[in-house]
């Protein structure tokens, strides 16, 4: 019987199935920020514990400075933001969990922290307290976010009930072309399927393209699965993906190593497995891309013009395509590369690992920025490699900040923000009215693009800078 590598995830991981369909599965690994303190609360009142302890990982993420880091918690001005940070070491020391602290040489963003240190691995169920949880499918992992509630229910007794999404294929064929990268190959799939498009659906991605990628591309590629409407978004593994695991902390040792490696090669849809949906798209023909709007479909190559809502044939995202420009201050029309920028950001969990920077880096090096540009590195490691291959001392040269890493601009709830009424051509994976600060304006955009944004100061096609 031929299966989707979706469905061979749920069998191997289902203890019991109820009448309505929902299934009851095992949780490999459990990932926890500062924002679920409710379902560690709950646990202390019940008087119960952690049932697998070692396999809940608690970062802190959301509420660290990314500047000052040196005072630890008393660096943190806003007592709420503190509290959160000191919340979480709390329940961590009280249950036993691992805990990467805001002055752990491992902290970072979750979604960063946890693939680099080896703990998605194919064939796992991962969950955690965050949409974006869904970075980690592309270790061939089914890994989604989950609310308070369900965290306390993992915490208690490491399973979840879980009603099996639809599954969903993207093959993406063909070579991206020079200055495209996953993050723009992710917002052409948006705005083709539209935000609801994955809705109720794990979206498995295939394809040459897919192939071609780096882990770290996969990653972003999955990660912006969510702004689909998705519940998850995976990669069946292949060679790059053992080879990223070996060695790594939480990777199979080399005793348990080949066992390991046979499991992981099953992990893949069968060649006849069939899909509740089916997409297609040709790499060579997406461009670097940008958002014009306030949701993530509502976006177009950099080359070309702001769309007119009289052009959209469906009224509700006509009407909605109306409102995004009037937030955005813009006309129909204009040019994409016309448009001002007023800052910039590199970071977040879908833009801030080491390809990302080296990415920013090529286009930063020799040139200065026109406009302020933080560049904040996903995790420490991210940092320390950086520094190690002198990516820091390029961006320092051009005038862009180096930071400490942490969700930063992305939520803004550490406090970085971009003030009302400015643009800011972020790397981060939401464009929302007041993602990034109360009347803020975001245009999601690859690090290199987003580099190109701060030596020009306007949105920019990178393959003007770097050819292509």
């Amino acid at each position: 019987m031929t299966a989707t590598l979706l469905a061979k995830i749920v069998d191997l991981h289902t203890i019991a199935t109820r009448e309505d369909g929902e299934r009851l599965l095992y949780i490999d690994t459990n990932v926890v920020h500062e924002g679920p303190f409710y379902a560690f609360d709950g646990l202390k009142r019940e008087g119960r514990s952690v049932a697998r302890p070692m396999q809940t990982v608690g970062v802190a993420d959301h509420y660290v400075p990314t500047l000052n880091r040196e005072r630890g918690s008393a660096g943190i001005a806003d007592a709420e933001a503190r509290a959160m940070v000191e919340r979480l070491a709390e329940n961590a020391r009280r249950t036993g969990i691992v805990h990467f602290g805001m002055d752990h040489p491992q902290q970072g963003i979750m979604h960063v922290v946890a693939p680099e240190l080896g703990m998605a691995q194919p064939g796992m169920v991962i969950v955690g307290s965050d949409s974006h949880t869904c970075t980690n499918g592309a270790f061939g992992a089914f890994a989604f976010g989950i609310g308070a509630s369900q965290v306390k229910h993992v915490l208690a007794t490491q399973t979840l009930w879980v009603r099996t999404p639809r599954a969903m294929r993207i093959t993406i064929d063909g070579e991206l072309g020079k200055g495209v990268s996953a993050k723009d190959l992710a917002l052409a799939i948006i705005a083709k399927i539209g935000m609801a498009g994955g809705a109720g659906s794990a979206i498995e991605y295939a394809g040459s393209a897919v192939d071609a990628m780096a882990m770290e591309g996969r990653m972003t590629l999955c990660n912006l699965t969510i702004e689909a409407g998705a519940r998850a978004g995976m990669i069946a593994p292949d060679d790059k993906t053992f080879e990223y695991l070996r060695g790594k902390p939480y990777a199979p040792d080399a005793a348990s190593w080949d066992r390991a490696l046979a499991f992981w090669q099953t992990m893949k849809s069968d060649e006849a497995a069939v899909f509740d949906a089916e997409v297609r798209l040709n790499g060579a023909d997406v461009p670097p891309m940008a958002t014009w709007g306030t949701s993530q479909d509502e976006a177009c190559a950099i080359a070309g013009r702001v769309p007119d809502p009289r052009d959209i044939d469906d009224a509700p995202r006509r009407a909605r395509a109306e409102h995004a420009l009037r937030y955005m201050d813009l006309a129909p029309g204009t040019p994409l590369r016309d448009i001002a920028i007023h800052r910039v950001f590199i970071g977040s969990c879908t833009n801030a690992r080491l390809d990302d920077l080296r990415a920013a880096a090529e286009v930063a090096r020799g040139r200065k920025a026109r406009i302020p540009a933080i560049v904040v590195p996903g995790s420490m490691s991210v940092k320390r490699d950086a520094e190690a291959e002198g990516l820091h001392e390029v961006f320092l040269a051009a005038g862009f900040e180096w930071r400490d890493p942490g969700c930063s601009m992305c939520t803004g709830a550490n406090g970085d923000l971009v003030p009302s009424g400015e643009r800011c051509a972020s790397t981060s994976n939401r464009n929302m009215e007041g993602r990034q600060g109360k009347g803020s304006r975001t245009h999601l955009v690859s690090p290199a693009t987003a580099a190109a944004a701060a030596v020009t100061g306007r949105l920019a096609d990178v393959r003007d800078l770097v050819g292509g």
